[in-house]
Order: C-alpha cells, then structure tokens, then sequence
C-alpha cells in the first residue's frame, strides 16, 4: 500500500455529508468527508464515533450540550448518543467508524437530500 495524502483525497471529491473511505485499520474505516450546514440528529447503537476536524470548525450538538470542535481537535461520540453534527462555515473531517456503519447510524431523524446515507464511498467515486 502507498501513503495516502489527507489533502489529495480531500480534493478528490466535492460531495458534502459523502464520507470517503480512506483506508482500512483492522475492521475500522477511516473516513475523510467534507461538511456544510446541519447533518441530522441521529445514534449508533453499538458504536462510538471519532471525529478529528482537519479544517475549519465542526458543532456536534448533544442531548445535553453542544461540542465545539476546531481544527486539530478530536471528540468522540459515546455509542448510543443521539448527536447532530453541524458547520455553518464548513469543515474538512476525519472520522473513524466500523467498517459499514451507516453515517445516518441506527437511529435516525428523516434524512435530507443534502446528506448521503451510506457506509462510505471509496475514494475516487
């Protein structure tokens, strides 16, 4: 396997809330998708979610409190935590999952046009 360039893959795509999956560790995707405005509220069940912000500045609201995240932070998400993450700016991020989970998780809120539900693309499509 070649080194993998954050940057590169980022640029390699223009769809918003459509993560790609950059490679692989063990049975964990390791996802880069670009983000602006609001996903929607939504829980995994049997996970929890990592989120590293590369740039720009990423909101993930909570039942109780609103995370906010500028780049170079992390935060993850407790595994049944109902969250929504947002960026009126726009943001570049980095999330670690299982492979196969569902960016709307186990359960959701109706998904809007604007957000793609899927366990990830793979670069270059």
């Amino acid at each position: 396997m070649d080194p993998i360039n954050l940057a590169d893959a980022l640029a390699s795509f223009d769809a918003l809330w459509s993560p790609r999956v950059v490679t692989t560790v063990n049975d964990y995707d390791i996802r880069v998708a670009k983000v602006r405005g609001e996903h929607l509220w939504h829980a995994h069940d049997d996970t929890d979610e990592f989120f590293l912000v590369l740039d720009g500045e990423l909101d993930i609201a909570l039942d109780d409190r609103t995370v906010h995240l500028k780049p170079n932070d992390v935060f993850v998400v407790p595994k049944g935590a109902r969250h929504k993450p947002s960026s009126p700016d726009g943001a570049r991020i980095l999330m670690i999952e299982p492979g196969g989970t569902s960016t709307v998780g186990d359960r959701h809120e109706e998904v809007p046009d604007h957000v793609d539900a899927t366990t990830g693309h793979p670069l270059g499509a």
